[in-house]
C-alpha cells in the first residue's frame, strides 16, 4: 500500500467506493445493460415509457418520469408491483438502463416500474428522496389502472438505488398524503446498498458532486433511521469491496433480524454483475425479489 492510501485516507475511500475503477469491465457491462434495455423496450408488450409522476408544481420536470412494464401473464389477479431504483451514486445512470430486469419479472407475473429521479449536483441529495415519495405515490394511485395490486408494492434498488429503498421503507406515508396507506411499502430489497453515507464524505472522486456535510450525511443515512415495519433484504456480491460488504451488513446491525431478515453476499458476484443475478431466474436476489413479491406462478423459462 502506498503511502498515505491507508484506511481513512481519502485514497483509501476512493479505492473502496469507485466501483467503476474496481471493476475492470464496468464500462462494457453498462453499454451492455443499455442495449439490453432498449430491446427490452421494444419487445415488451403494453410498456408505457417517460409517464410523468410529479406533483402539479413538478409535471414538467424532465427527470420525474417513469417507464411502466405490465405482467406479461394471463393471470385476472392484480399483479404485485415491483418499483426499481437506480444506482448511479445518485448523480449518474438513468431508467432507461435499467429496463433489461423486467422482462423476467413481467413474465413471471409483477408489474414492474422504473422510475428517474433528479441527479446531483443538479439537485441537492436531500430532493432525491422526496421525489421518489412523488413516484411511489403515483405508482399506489395508478397501479391499478395497469393490472397492478396497489396492495402488493415491494421496491428494489441497486447502490443508491438500494438506499433510496431503505428510505422509502421508513416513509411515514400518512404524513405525505391522507390517501395513502401507513404501509404503502411492502418489502424492499436493497442490492448493494449504501446504507451509512458518512464514508462517501471523504471520497473525494464523489463528494464533489453530493456535497454532503457531517449533519446531511447522518440525516439520510437509513441506519439512523427507526427500524420499518415491512421486512427489508440485503444482498451484496461476495467480489464488492469490505466498505461495500460492510455498508451490506449495517442495516442488520442498526435495525435487528426481525426488519432485515435477509443480510446475504451472493458468491461470484462483483458490484455491476449482481444485477445480472437479478435478472438469472436462478440468481439468488431475483429469488429473494419473488419472495417479497409473493410470485406464484412461474416463467415458462424456469
Amino acid at each position: 500500500m502506498s503511502v498515505g492510501a491507508g484506511p481513512s485516507s481519502p485514497a483509501w475511500f476512493d479505492a473502496q467506493y469507485n466501483n467503476r475503477a474496481r471493476v475492470a469491465d464496468s464500462a462494457q457491462i453498462l453499454a451492455r445493460w443499455t442495449q439490453a434495455s432498449a430491446l427490452a423496450r421494444e419487445q415488451l408488450a403494453g410498456a408505457r415509457l417517460d409517464l410523468p409522476y410529479g406533483e402539479a408544481g413538478d409535471a414538467d420536470d424532465p427527470a420525474l418520469r417513469l417507464d411502466l412494464f405490465p405482467a406479461q401473464t394471463e393471470h385476472r389477479a392484480p399483479a404485485p408491483v415491483l418499483v426499481f431504483l437506480h444506482g448511479g451514486y445518485w448523480r449518474a445512470l438513468d431508467k432507461s438502463d435499467h429496463s433489461f430486469l423486467a422482462p423476467l419479472f413481467t413474465d413471471e407475473g409483477a408489474l414492474v416500474v422504473v422510475p428517474n429521479y433528479g441527479l446531483c449536483p443538479a439537485v441537492s441529495m436531500e430532493r432525491i428522496p422526496l421525489q421518489l415519495v412523488q413516484a411511489l405515490a403515483w405508482v399506489w394511485r395508478h397501479a391499478a389502472e395497469h393490472g397492478g395490486d396497489p396492495n402488493h408494492i415491494v421496491v428494489a434498488g441497486h447502490s443508491a438505488g438500494g438506499h433510496l429503498a431503505a428510505m422509502l421503507a421508513c416513509c411515514d406515508w400518512k404524513a405525505v398524503a391522507p390517501d395513502l396507506p401507513r404501509h404503502l411499502v411492502k418489502g424492499v430489497l436493497s442490492i448493494s446498498g449504501l446504507h451509512d453515507l458518512t464514508p462517501l464524505r471523504h471520497a473525494p472522486f464523489l463528494n464533489g458532486d453530493l456535497r454532503l456535510d457531517a449533519d446531511a450525511a447522518r440525516r439520510l443515512s437509513p441506519v439512523h433511521f427507526p427500524a420499518p415495519d415491512a421486512p427489508v433484504y440485503c444482498a451484496a456480491g461476495a467480489l464488492e469491496s469490505a466498505e461495500l460488504r460492510r455498508q451490506n451488513r449495517l442495516l442488520r446491525q442498526a435495525w435487528g433480524a426481525r426488519a432485515v431478515p435477509v443480510c446475504e453476499e451472493v458468491a461470484g458476484c462483483h458490484h455491476f454483475d449482481i444485477l445480472h443475478d437479478l435478472a438469472d431466474p436462478e440468481g439468488r436476489t431475483h429469488q429473494l425479489a419473488r419472495r417479497l413479491l409473493d410470485l406464484r406462478w412461474y416463467s415458462g423459462l424456469l
